[in-house]
């Protein structure tokens, strides 16, 4: 007994014309001619070995071993239409999937997702703001951002920019606490910002002294956080001097929530990085979001260099 099976082509044609009833409708499901369709069928009655139609007037009628045969070719076509299907609503149903650490997915990745609805209307985007790294093969997650080294657990990424500090403070506080010289920031109060594991911190205010040769300051910050964008807003709120990033602040220094007293920045000792999972680039726009981020970090990246 042969294991062959015959050609898939014919076996469509005939699946077809035992679902449509007739050799015109398969012809035009599967966009041949008729004649393409009986010749599908005799190719395949001379494989199988048996007739599995007869002729009666201008119609086809299936045979004893052609209904037996359609039964179980059915079956397997409609499996593949399911599994097709399934397929398609996963692809298409839960729109693009965005995991970032949380003050950049606030400071940043929010007002840049506004710019992207209003670009690319009709794609559904949902942010993430964690700091574990996702594995994209066992996690419904398309896009990462990442810091520093851990970007490098991902087999595709691109960095996007490198980040500054600068200290920073609402007008209003700064009326109330003028400043001559870069020296007299670091008198405070201070907002500190120490980041959880996995990341390194951003540069204290110690460093900060450092680049730009003046002494640390003498006392500790009066408020730390673990969130960039936490901290940031204590200074919003009259808290203190932020060493803000750059990314961080720039819409609140834009609307004059912020100013920076001395434009004395330092640079983050690591990039930030877009990294994909390959297969969210065959979504609907993934390309597109892929290169609608990209282009969004570069233009910070001269912005602030």
């Amino acid at each position: 007994m042969s294991t062959r099976l015959p050609a898939l082509r014919a076996l469509q044609a005939f699946e077809a014309i035992g679902r449509f009833g007739s050799v015109a409708a398969a012809a035009r499901d599967l966009g041949v001619s008729p004649g393409a369709i009986s010749q599908h069928i005799h190719r395949l009655e001379e494989d199988v070995g048996v007739s599995l139609f007869e002729r009666k007037g201008r119609s086809l009628v299936l045979t004893s071993w052609g209904r037996l045969y359609l039964e179980k070719v059915s079956a397997g076509f409609d499996r593949l239409r399911s599994a097709h299907d399934v397929l398609q609503r996963a692809r298409l149903k839960s729109g693009i999937v965005v995991s970032a650490p949380p003050s950049l997915t606030i400071r940043w990745l929010r007002p840049l997702m506004l710019d992207w609805q209003r670009h690319s209307p009709g794609m559904s985007v949902r942010l993430i703001g964690e700091d574990d790294e996702p594995v994209f093969e066992e996690e419904q997650v398309d896009f990462r951002i990442s810091y520093g080294t851990a970007r490098h657990r991902y087999t595709h990424f691109t960095d996007l920019f490198h980040d500054w500090v600068v200290p920073a403070c609402s007008p209003s506080f700064l009326a109330l606490h003028p400043v001559r010289t870069p020296a007299d920031v670091l008198k405070g109060p201070l907002i500190g910002i120490e980041w959880e594991n996995p990341y390194q911190s951003p540069p204290s205010w110690s460093e900060w002294a450092s680049q730009f040769g003046l002494a640390p300051p003498q006392q500790d910050c009066e408020l730390s956080f673990s969130l960039s964008s936490a901290a940031i807003d204590a200074a919003i709120h009259e808290g203190g001097f932020v060493l803000g990033q750059a990314s961080m602040i720039a819409d609140e220094l834009a609307k004059g929530k912020l100013v920076v007293p001395f434009d004395r920045s330092l640079a983050l000792s690591e990039p930030y990085a877009l990294a994909w999972n390959p297969a969210s680039l065959d979504r609907p726009f993934g390309r597109e979001f892929r290169s609608f981020i990209i282009q969004a970090g570069h233009r910070l990246a001269r912005a602030t260099r």
